[in-house]
């Protein structure tokens, strides 16, 4: 029996390792950690940054080529000294990171909760039921005598203004 058991584990590990090298063929590498992902971002932009400021130096003429060179000399020391800030915090505290993820992804949902809500306040139209709750809420009551001040007999000769 254990052979069957073996066997079956074995086909089901060949089965998803099939089916996880045919999405990476598909749609490229799976994201790393979050750890992972901010250093590559950070490389990404310093590379940015630093690429951006030495290509332009050779359209400046005379002088300013030489202050755009100066900038990206500027530029890529103080990316090299927050490179070396950061690199130990992410080697130190990567699951920093992991919570960091988690936390941005709850506040997602929140704000898309939020939306959602408010969206369905919006949209809700005048189509209620007779006996909807809700309706008794948003019809606005037509006044009467008990909403004049003067408590008279007359006319109401205006609604009151809702500035809500």
């Amino acid at each position: 029996m254990s052979s069957d058991s073996d066997a079956w584990a074995k086909a089901c590990a060949e089965d998803l390792e099939a089916e996880k090298a045919r999405r990476r063929a598909e749609h490229g590498a799976e994201p790393g950690s979050p750890a992972e992902e901010f250093r590559k971002l950070f490389e990404a932009v310093a590379e940015k940054l630093t690429g951006g400021l030495g290509a332009a130096a050779p359209l400046f003429g005379g002088q300013a080529a030489g202050a755009a060179a100066q900038a990206a000399e500027t530029v890529k020391g103080l990316v090299n000294q927050a490179k070396a800030a950061v690199e130990p915090v992410i080697e130190r505290n990567p699951e920093v990171f992991d919570h960091l993820a988690a936390a941005g992804s709850e506040l997602l949902a929140a704000y898309r909760s939020a939306v959602e809500g408010h969206e369905t306040r919006w949209t809700r139209g005048p189509d209620l039921d007779e006996d909807d709750p809700r309706r008794a809420a948003e019809t606005p009551r037509e006044p009467g005598a008990e909403d004049r001040e003067d408590g008279g007999d007359g006319p109401v000769t205006g609604r009151p203004i809702d500035l809500d």
